[in-house]
């Protein structure tokens, strides 16, 4: 079985190689993306209040604004709150057949001045959209949806051999005596004792060995956030996938699934205000129901297709420090309730992904755990480098023990 676990491990540490280091150096990159972005594009990310203190402008009169300066495309999502000292993006939505030149329009909250526009990932615009093509390659390769795939497919590869790495560390279990006539065998050490020298690295032994202790050690000390990252991938890629895994172990709101199969309400819908005013009002309920307190609004999405509208907070439910999962599906006829979707606290499985997620994406602890994950990021190209290191040894040595074993023929040279 060992000999198995060997080889699964060897060939899908040779197949993920390359992937992982892509996805480990710009998963480091990406820790930091709020701060990257402010400084390599200050002019459009960055704000100056007028005030200490100073009001921002009515996110739904600036969404107005925006939505006459871009008659060409939907303004469907309006922001209602941003980092004091940052600009407030809102994103356009291709109405016709005509692709939209821009799809982020940033405006400065205070004055309802438009900084900048980009069109997400386009890497021809320049330094502003530096971040979002490492997202692009962080993801899938910045190969639209077959990179997704590809990537979800390497995500769950990465999964199964985290468990089969974590094995291969295990201490072998020693052979037994073949009679009764063989000498009694030294009593065993205890296992956690025999399992030590897995999580060590030898620094005076050679540089095999310390490569080799590199790999084994570092997927050791790191396998809990390697599985995090490995498993949250496959729910950002492949959801199917991490559903149906998940959901026949653990609790989830089918929040998504009762607006979809829902009828929509008949023209005319609610305009903005109103659609607000309504959310406000049944999120407050919904809060003193189910006992968590609403820290901040985020933001207020409209879908025409299924006259809904979609309103979000950051609540005491909430695993992110910033943009809040907390979110209320209300009817874009009459302003009721559709359904509620909370991060923690209704259902085990979508806590498990609130954290996994929240985790992967360093949006959670500050500045701290954006510092381990860039280090994480790091570490997984490490392992992937020493892995193929490994295998690249071990295939030399087979082949000179090959050579040495050859028979020697009068005239070979």
């Amino acid at each position: 079985m060992r000999a198995v676990l060997a080889a699964l491990h060897r060939y899908a540490g040779l197949l993920m190689a390359g992937f992982l280091l892509v996805i480990g150096l710009t998963g480091s990159v990406l820790a930091w993306s709020d701060e990257l972005e402010s400084w390599l594009a200050p002019q459009v990310f960055l704000v100056t209040p007028p005030a200490p203190g100073a009001p921002l402008q009515d996110p739904l009169l600036l969404r107005e604004r925006i939505a006459s300066l871009y008659p060409q495309a939907q303004v469907v999502y309006a922001p209602l709150s941003a980092p004091a000292g940052h600009s407030m993006v809102f994103y356009l939505r291709q109405s016709g057949s005509t692709p939209l030149a821009n799809n982020e329009v940033f405006v400065d909250p205070y004055t309802g001045k438009v900084l900048g526009q980009r069109l997400w990932g386009e890497l021809r615009q320049g330094r502003l959209n530096w971040l979002p093509f490492v997202e692009r390659l962080h993801e899938a390769f910045a190969l639209g949806e077959p990179g997704l795939l590809v990537f979800g497919v390497v995500a769950i590869i990465w999964t199964i051999d985290c468990f089969v790495g974590a094995a291969l560390t295990f201490p072998a279990t020693p052979k037994r005596p073949r009679s009764a006539g063989t000498p009694r065998a030294t009593p065993r050490k205890p296992w956690l004792l025999r399992w030590r020298p897995s999580w060590l690295v030898r620094r005076h032994g050679g540089s095999y060995k310390l490569v080799y202790d590199l790999h084994r050690a570092g997927g050791l000390w790191l396998w809990g956030m390697l599985l995090v990252f490995a498993w949250s991938g496959v729910a950002f890629n492949l959801y199917n996938v991490y559903a149906a895994v998940m959901q026949p172990m653990f609790a989830h709101q089918l929040s998504e699934e009762k607006v979809l199969q829902r009828q929509p309400t008949p023209l005319p819908h609610l305009d903005w205000p109103d659609a607000l005013h309504h959310a406000r009002t049944q999120m407050a309920a919904l809060a003193q129901r189910e006992h968590f307190q609403i820290l901040e609004e985020n933001a207020l999405a409209y879908e025409a297709s299924l006259g809904v509208y979609r309103y979000s907070v950051r609540s005491s439910r909430d695993v992110r420090e910033h943009k809040g999962l907390t979110t209320l599906f209300v009817d874009a006829g009459n302003g009721q309730p559709i359904t509620s979707w909370l991060p923690t606290g209704k259902a085990s499985g979508d806590t498990i992904r609130s954290w996994i997620s929240a985790l992967h994406m360093a949006s959670m602890w500050g500045w701290p755990y954006k510092l381990l994950v860039c280090a994480i990021g790091l570490a997984v190209g490490m392992l992937s480098v020493t892995g193929v290191l490994i295998w690249r040894r071990k295939r030399q040595g087979q082949r000179q023990a090959k050579a040495r074993a050859r028979p020697f023929k009068p005239g070979q040279p």
